[in-house]
């Protein structure tokens, strides 16, 4: 199975990262892909430069095995639409499946999204989320979820897309907002970034208040 991470990564950090391997090594994932978004559709744009972030995706993930860095949405010109990457990687992947990962805070306004069925129709959703945390209170995502629901990833090994699985992976609390906050008062990032990433951080002069 192929696990697809997507999101500004503006920096990546250990937040992002940790979940990432929770998921990889409790789905048992081949690989599992972090897809830094060209132009973002329901946020604020990043603040570090594309080939800047692709840069710190790399970093942080070099020599950890499974952990891949994707560029295909900075090679795409317009919004970075999930939908859109998912067909890119269906192409290139054919029917193996395909596992999006997806924040709970963010999946609670997936039916927002663009095409939220045809993303179905094109990987299974592993929704990473506290232990014991409830289902979603809008009933249209609940009965999507209970409609799609995997128990585990052997249900999700079965078919190519299509199903839903609630998955606890460890929560940080770390944000990239804080984190940018924090350098531009001249604070330090270590510790809440991988070394790579706070070397990259320093050496551009990211995040440095103007």
């Amino acid at each position: 199975m192929i696990g697809i991470f997507g999101g500004t990564f503006d920096p990546i950090h250990f937040g992002h990262l940790r979940a990432g391997l929770d998921v990889l090594e409790d789905l048992g994932l081949e690989q599992l892909r972090f897809v830094p978004l060209r132009l973002a559709v329901h946020r604020e744009q990043p603040a570090a430069l594309a080939e800047i972030r692709l840069e710190m995706v790399r970093a942080a993930v070099a020599g950890h095995p499974g952990l891949l860095a994707d560029d295909r949405e900075l090679r795409r010109e317009g919004p970075s639409y999930t939908l859109h990457t998912l067909q890119s990687l269906r192409a290139q992947f054919g029917d193996r499946p395909l596992c999006l990962l997806i924040g709970a805070d963010a999946f609670n306004g997936f039916l927002e999204w663009h095409e939220p069925e045809q993303i179905c129709g094109l990987a299974h959703l592993v929704v990473m989320q506290r232990p014991g945390a409830p289902l979603p209170r809008d009933p249209a995502l609940r009965a999507l979820v209970l409609a799609r629901l995997a128990r585990d990833a052997a249900e999700l090994r079965a078919v190519p897309a299509g199903r839903v699985v609630r998955l606890p992976v460890t929560q940080l609390d770390i944000s990239a907002t804080d984190i940018r906050r924090r350098v531009a008062a001249g604070r330090s990032s270590a510790f809440l970034v991988p070394e790579p990433v706070r070397e990259i951080i320093l050496a551009r002069g990211l995040y440095a208040a103007g």
